[in-house]
């Protein structure tokens, strides 16, 4: 079986158009088993009861954003070592650096092309 079919990943982002690219660009790379959630809140309750191997989370979100989310998986032992992307759109340099202390393991600014989110998660997963 090869990593795409096993690796389960959780997209998080409140903006559908965003939410349905990043997962058609996973869908391409043969990644099979795709969940999402729409904020940072639901997707800490779900990932609480079900961890993935991979979350990828937008960072502007309402209620608990990207970076919230990334707190909250750190701080809890089953979702700690969940691998996580935060995208952005600005790349801020603070936000990055926060992210990067809280655990973050990869980033990647909007737009992006599929083949940059590809290379972004082999970052972080390995090859795919």
């Amino acid at each position: 079986m090869s990593m795409s079919e096993k690796l389960t990943v959780m997209v998080v982002d409140d903006m559908s158009v965003s939410r349905g690219l990043i997962i058609m660009a996973l869908e391409a790379m043969g990644i099979k088993n795709i969940d999402y959630c729409t904020d940072g809140e639901s997707a800490f309750k779900r990932l609480a009861a079900k961890p993935v191997h991979l979350v990828i989370s937008d960072y502007n979100m309402p209620g608990a954003d990207g970076l919230q989310l990334l707190e909250g998986l750190r701080r809890f032992k089953p979702t700690q070592r969940i691998g996580f992307i935060l995208v952005t759109g600005t790349a801020d340099p603070g936000v990055i650096d926060r992210g990067l202390k809280l655990g973050m393991n990869n980033y990647i600014k909007k737009p992006f092309s599929p083949e940059a989110l590809k290379a972004c998660i082999e970052r972080v997963v390995g090859r795919i």
